[in-house]
């Protein structure tokens, strides 16, 4: 590919808002921060409501559009994208980079309809493909959404230059794709520093929790392998799991995939051995992975209809250099001698299997960093703009 030299104006579009402890609004900024250090000229335009309830579009710190209030307001936002239009223009904008929110409709396709017809490049980031599957179990009016998506995705992507893809896949809704790895941003992520193992394993497992992290198959691993030890007095270790971040009542109690969280826990009686922390960030989060040895990815993936995808996790677990596990396709760590690989299948995890590992895994935390230095967002954002220009 021929090296961009010159600087771009680029719009960063977003259908939401952001949340200051959400990783998806942390990896927009990423994905910002990595645009601009490549030299380009980077505006971030979202929606959300203020605190007076009015409902406005944003660029950056500026209003281009104000909605209004109340239900009508919600509608006019759905359906009103000429302010991003006529930004565009007025700005010089040569490339929108916009990320998916299952919100395919007709006033969107005329959006970027229009957006080709000027003479400016378009990209879609999916996030996660397939995704249909993982709609399964919403509520009525979210299922209803996700029918108006599949009706005009098709005709949605063909006004764009390509589809940007965490996915092996070469065509999305009939689009050619740009295939990139998430990436991760390396000044906000500390390079672990762990206690020493001893008699004790402590697995951390980080996430926002849905059916698809499969964390119950790591429980009843745990289950099974307290099962096992109970009465030996020699060589046994003493394993925790600590889960950081929101588990919903789906998941703890009435899984629709799997036991819930609470059921395989008090049929194993081990209550004192997985942890729940909650959301934590900043030295709280650090301090509850420098006490683990080992962390826990992905394990059900297959739930929702998928084989291959770069998850953000992995890279985070990697860039902070701590060994890890999971069970998907990612053929950045696939075949990395700090992970383990898990069947994708509902068996519980092998526990004994993740001691042994950690036992001969010998890597240090910054050898195991130092193997992700290419998944930096600049280099994979700026990936996306040569493939265009």
């Amino acid at each position: 590919m021929h090296q961009i030299s010159q600087k771009m104006k680029i719009l960063f579009l977003v259908y939401h808002g952001f949340e200051e402890f959400s990783g998806i609004s942390k990896k927009i900024h990423y994905q910002v921060k990595g645009l601009r250090e490549n030299g380009h000229d980077v505006r971030l335009c979202h929606y959300t409501i203020r605190d007076d309830g009015h409902r406005c579009r944003f660029v950056d710190d500026d209003v281009i559009q104000d909605y209004g209030k109340g239900f009508i307001a919600a509608l006019r936002q759905r359906v009103g994208y000429n302010c991003i239009y006529d930004y565009c223009i007025r700005e010089g904008i040569q490339f929108v980079y916009a990320r998916c929110f299952q919100n395919a409709n007709p006033w969107l396709i005329r959006f970027f309809k229009k957006l080709k017809k000027a003479g400016i490049h378009a990209v879609t980031e999916i996030p996660t493909y397939p995704y249909d599957a993982e709609f399964v179990g919403f509520s009525r009016m979210t299922r209803l959404n996700l029918k108006v998506d599949q009706t005009f995705r098709n005709a949605l992507y063909k006004q764009m230059d390509a589809v940007v893809t965490f996915s092996d896949a070469k065509e999305i809704f009939g689009q050619r794709t740009i295939n990139i790895s998430n990436g991760v941003d390396f000044d906000s992520i500390p390079l672990h520093e762990p206690l020493p193992m001893n008699h004790e394993l402590h697995l951390i497992g980080v996430a926002e929790v849905h059916y698809w992290h499969g964390f119950d198959r790591l429980i009843a691993g745990l289950g099974e392998y307290y099962n096992d030890v109970r009465g030996k007095k020699e060589d046994v270790r003493d394993v925790y799991f600590h889960i950081v971040g929101g588990v919903g009542p789906s998941e703890m109690y009435d899984s629709m995939h799997a036991p819930g969280f609470h059921e395989l826990i008090e049929k194993y009686g081990i209550q004192d051995k997985v942890i729940f922390h909650g959301q934590l960030f900043g030295q709280a989060l650090d301090d509850v992975f420098n006490q683990c040895q080992f962390a826990i990815g992905s394990l059900a993936r297959h739930r929702s209809g998928i084989t291959n995808i770069k998850t953000l996790k992995n890279r985070e677990y990697a860039t902070r250099g701590i060994p890890f596990v999971y069970s998907e396709q990612d053929t950045d760590f696939d075949h990395q001698p700090y992970v383990l690989k898990a069947s994708a299948d509902e068996s519980p995890v092998n526990i004994q299997q993740i001691i042994d590992f950690i036992e001969s895994n010998q890597l240090k935390p910054a050898d195991i960093r130092k193997t992700v230095e290419h998944l930096s967002w600049k280099i994979q954002m700026q990936r996306v703009v040569e493939a265009i220009f």
